[in-house]
């Protein structure tokens, strides 16, 4: 296993990488609204807090030499699943087709108080 790091995401807030590469699949980590040089969270908005989750997530994955196009598979954690109309509007303006399998699930909360958190895991291509 390697490990993925870039300052160009947020520092983990725990024992765990931001990225591993294992192989030909790249593990991001579950990534959330904050912004990486001022570690504060970005907005309430839900819209803005997933912009800045995917921006963290390509970020990563830019760090393993990969992109939004190698992601195979995503999981999206809310807090209310309300918003998952407006997270998937600002998700889909990010990932092209064929889209990457995924799936959405509200959660009580997270680490932080923040309305979103994406991971995903991406494919090395040959």
């Amino acid at each position: 296993m390697e490990e993925i790091h870039t300052d160009s995401a947020p520092a983990s807030i725990g024992p765990f990488s931001q990225g591993i590469r294992d192989g030909d699949r790249v593990y991001v980590s579950g990534q959330g609204p904050v912004h990486p040089e001022t570690g504060e969270i970005v907005s309430d908005d839900v819209r803005v807090q997933t912009e800045r989750t995917l921006q963290n997530i390509e970020a990563v994955l830019d760090a393993a030499d990969l992109s939004l196009s190698d992601v195979v598979k995503t999981t999206v954690f809310v807090t209310d699943m309300s918003d998952y109309e407006a997270v998937n509007e600002v998700y889909g303006e990010h990932v092209d087709e064929p889209y990457p399998a995924r799936s959405a699930v509200q959660v009580v909360e997270l680490p932080i108080d923040i309305r979103v958190e994406i991971e995903a895991i991406a494919s090395l291509r040959s």
